[in-house]
């Protein structure tokens, strides 16, 4: 009896190649397991491909509500945006899928996992850290890096890989951007993104939405309410968060939002240039944020926010099942129980504008924040707190003054 590999499985020219390299290098029955986390159309046909490919069975499982629940909103909850700009799209979903190729191994009695992440990129220690936290026991197969029997360095040569195996489909050797698509983003490389020296073809790239130039002439008003730092309605109407994130991906789209073009540190050590549309998620997580300028008190803001960078940090490098993600994610839900109220703001070209937040647990109050004296706050009080806050700062000026006049 053959052993069995589960395959992550695109349904792109790599992963369809891979499907008869198995089975001709290992002699492996290929089962693929497709992860929908939402990139919509990609999906259609794919069971057909797999079959033709010599797949002996493809699963295409439905993880949009537990990659939006899961892993998805704890980031949004603490602010994790890694290197300033980057809202970890591709990052977040690579944990899910591992978590999901595992379980699927395990019913289906598989002693391999295979996925085709390249040897440059940040995908394969994603994945491969997943599956080692969850499955120590199961071989890992990662063809890009297997380069004395893994020889195909082209599309051209993948197709051709193909052709030779029975299996004509299609697929054409042209260039396009590589892409990353889910239902929090879609990433972009590759082409004249490889220069950073070079602006992006914005008109070329985009898929979910509009540059700032060509958003309406018009700002649209938004509403959105939180419970305990979760979005639950838009505009009024309660939806789940899927769902919400869908709606202003939408919003978002129209108005430019969420277009981040950075040079980021990839983990394998070297920088690496991209494009990112987030326009849901960058209106989410400005929502949030914005609440929470109402909600939190300064010391746990300020702590909160190395939380976020440590968080962003974590996920980035594949590190989610690990004693240390759970610990930060454990503080940042302890500090979202008043997290709770309304924003209003307005898309206009690529811009979020407050429009006036509101929360039945704001610490702000205005009485204290005005220029009249209220019985909470006596402006003599501050003679004395800025004598003993400034203390340090006086003596060491004493002190080099002394030096100077030895």
């Amino acid at each position: 009896m053959k052993e069995k590999v589960v395959l992550a499985y695109s349904g792109g020219l790599d992963t369809t190649a891979i499907i008869p390299w198995l089975k001709e290098h290992f002699d492996y029955e290929v089962i693929c397991c497709c992860i929908d986390c939402g990139q919509g159309n990609e999906l259609d046909g794919l069971e057909e491909r797999a079959k033709l490919s010599g797949a002996s069975k493809l699963y295409i499982e439905d993880l949009v509500d537990d990659f939006c629940d899961n892993y998805i909103m704890p980031c949004v909850q603490a602010n994790a945006v890694y290197e300033n700009k980057y809202l970890l799209g591709t990052s977040m979903a690579r944990p899910a899928i591992a978590k999901r190729l595992v379980e699927i191994a395990r019913k289906e009695g598989a002693t391999a996992i295979c996925h085709g992440a390249t040897g440059k990129g940040n995908d394969q220690i994603r994945f491969e850290l997943g599956i080692k936290a969850l499955a120590p026991d199961l071989k890992i197969i990662a063809p890009w890096r297997m380069t004395d029997v893994w020889v195909m360095q082209s599309r051209e040569d993948e197709i051709e890989y193909c052709r030779q195996h029975g299996i004509d489909l299609p697929f054409s050797a042209d260039s396009s951007y590589s892409r990353d698509r889910n239902l929090w983003h879609i990433s972009h490389e590759g082409l004249e993104l490889e220069d950073p020296a070079n602006e992006p073809n914005y008109d070329h790239l985009l898929v979910l939405g509009v540059t700032p130039q060509k958003a309406p002439e018009e700002g649209e008003y938004v509403t959105m309410a939180f419970e305990k730092g979760i979005p639950v309605s838009v505009n009024g109407q309660k939806m789940k968060v899927s769902d919400i994130i869908r709606k202003l991906n939408e919003l978002g789209g129209k108005h430019g939002i969420g277009i981040v073009d950075i040079v980021e540190n990839r983990v394998v050590g070297m920088k690496s240039r991209g494009v990112y549309e987030t326009p849901g998620g960058t209106i989410l997580m400005e929502a949030h944020q914005q609440l929470e300028e109402l909600v939190l008190d300064r010391a746990t803001m300020e702590t909160k926010k190395d939380m976020g960078n440590k968080m962003a940090q974590i996920v980035y490098e594949g590190k989610w099942f690990t004693p240390l993600r759970e610990a930060v994610q454990a503080f940042v839900e302890s500090t979202q129980q008043y997290v709770t109220g309304e924003v209003k703001f307005k898309l206009y070209k690529g811009n979020i504008i407050k429009a006036g937040t509101t929360s039945p647990y704001s610490l702000y109050s205005e009485s204290l924040a005005s220029f009249t004296t209220g019985d909470l706050y006596d402006h003599h009080d501050a003679d004395g707190f800025i004598t003993l806050f400034g203390l340090p700062l006086k003596v060491r000026a004493m002190k080099m003054a002394e030096t100077k006049n030895i």
